[in-house]
């Protein structure tokens, strides 16, 4: 289905399929696993999310073949015909029931996230990147492919009320209260693990930054994002990343 003006678009299709796009872009996604969701438009459904149809790589989603899902697990609208991952509905159902105020999630298998999902320490203060999540990150255990929908009662306890999370032994999570939010969290989350993992394989020794620098610096960021997750509030750099998937991927919005 093709629109014939993109402000025809209901922006919630629009921003996420050009988050699909984005984490395609910057080498993110996992063939055809992994997913980002988002709140869908109230007229589609008054508490569903929009996520990606089973089948289709990163780079193939568009703003008309996202489907939408009560949270339920009924599927209310596919134009792809495919149906959704089951393990994306298990995560994303979760957050989107329990937080309701979070109108994306977004999860990732990337070989940074992995491998610092897979070590007991996690993510250490070491950079200014890494400040931006000190003391807020929560942590989930593994318990297998997440095809057990009971899983969802504890994962959002682990959650709490934090917006980034290690789901140990198997990727990264983040969540929103715009695409934008949660985009640029994970993108930041990337840049930690990719950064912590290229300083432990230097051998070098590391300069850790002390507690109360780390906590300072965690609070200098929360100051300055306090507004990223309001949609009425301007996202200079999601409205930047937003040009940047229009420029080079135009059909994300058929």
């Amino acid at each position: 289905m093709k629109h014939d003006s993109i402000d025809s678009v209901p922006t919630e299709r629009l921003h996420l399929a050009a988050a699909y796009r984005l984490v395609a872009h910057f080498g993110l996604d996992d063939s055809i696993f992994t997913h980002i969701s988002a709140r869908a438009p109230k007229e589609e459904a008054e508490h569903g999310f929009l996520i990606n149809p089973f089948g289709l790589r990163f780079d193939e989603v568009t703003a008309s073949n996202l489907v939408t899902v009560d949270l339920d697990g009924n599927i209310i609208r596919d134009e792809y015909g495919a149906g959704i991952n089951a393990a994306g509905f298990t995560i994303h159902s979760a957050v989107h029931a329990a937080r309701p105020e979070m109108s994306c999630v977004l999860h990732t298998h990337t070989v940074a996230g992995v491998a610092i999902s897979s070590m007991k320490d996690g993510i250490l203060p070491l950079n200014q990147w890494s400040l931006q999540f000190y003391n807020r990150v929560a942590v989930h255990d593994y318990e297998g492919i997440a095809l057990d929908l009971a899983e969802r009662e504890r994962l959002v306890a682990d959650l709490g009320d934090a917006k980034a999370m290690i789901l140990r032994n198997h990727g990264l999570l983040t969540c929103g209260g715009t695409v934008g939010e949660a985009f640029a969290l994970m993108y930041n989350l990337e840049r930690t693990c990719k950064a912590q993992l290229a300083l432990l394989s230097s051998g070098a020794d590391l300069n850790r930054v002390s507690e109360d620098l780390a906590e300072f610096t965690a609070q200098q960021y929360e100051s300055m994002t306090k507004d990223r997750g309001n949609p009425d509030r301007k996202d200079p750099e999601w409205e930047a990343y937003l040009r940047l998937a229009l420029k080079h991927y135009p059909d994300l919005s058929q």
